[in-house]
């Protein structure tokens, strides 16, 4: 989106320009903990520039603090920064194609419901099981899964306005990535401008091993921002 910004800062944190709209998304489960959706629980105050914590020690997260520099955080990047399809494997079935990137995981666990998982999806024939397929890829925050029509190679991609959702999962108690949506502009520390997508997640843990994005090492750490409370609601 024009003007719209993500600047990686070297082992620092990501500067936001262009007014991003900026909220907490938070994960939606069942009764079965499946994850079924996002809810937005909180929108915070417009702001044209903005500074997002990377290290995951600041005091007033999701925002930096400077605590970046006095845990001496290295933000190396690391990530592949081959365009998507270049590191994603196909799936084909007889109408729909999917693509996975398996290196995009944050594990939010849209692709393993009770209904079935998205591999299995893509290999049914009938209208349900293309739902289940189409539904399941869009509601991925990394883009890690995408679905396709095989005919015209159409990806279904979500309709998402340029925005960032600080990723929120109630059901095991974690905080997840930055979620930016619908094709920021990403730009490293060194200048270099990585692939614009409709949705890709950022690590703000400080644990990946593919800097600037997340690779769902949040779960391992049982990273918690403290920004809801224990019942998936905003704190004051």
């Amino acid at each position: 989106m024009d003007g719209m910004t993500v600047r990686v800062l070297e082992n620092g944190p990501y500067l936001v320009s262009g007014s991003v709209p900026l909220s907490l998304q938070s994960i939606a489960s069942d009764a079965a903990g499946d994850s079924v959706g996002w809810t937005e629980a909180r929108r915070f105050d417009d702001q044209e520039r903005y500074a997002l914590c990377r290290c995951g020690q600041s005091a007033n997260k999701p925002f930096c603090d400077g605590s970046h520099k006095a845990v001496g955080f290295d933000g190396t990047e690391t990530a592949d920064r081959r365009p998507y399809l270049a590191q994603a494997v196909e799936y084909d079935g007889t109408t729909l194609a999917l693509t996975d990137a398996k290196s995009l995981c944050v594990g939010a666990r849209f692709c393993h419901p009770a209904a079935g998982t998205a591999w299995e999806a893509v290999q049914a024939d009938g209208e349900e099981a293309g739902e289940l397929l189409r539904r399941e890829s869009a509601l991925c925050p990394s883009g890690r899964l995408v679905a396709w029509d095989r005919r015209t190679r159409t990806a279904f991609e979500p309709g998402l306005e340029p925005s960032i959702g600080v990723v929120e999962d109630p059901h095991l108690g974690l905080s997840g990535p930055l979620w930016v949506r619908g094709g920021i502009r990403l730009e490293s520390s060194d200048g270099f401008v990585y692939e614009t997508r409709n949705r890709v997640t950022l690590c703000r843990c400080g644990q990946s091993r593919r800097k600037p994005f997340c690779d769902a090492r949040h779960a391992r750490i049982g990273f918690d921002d403290g920004l809801l409370s224990p019942v998936g609601r905003p704190n004051a």
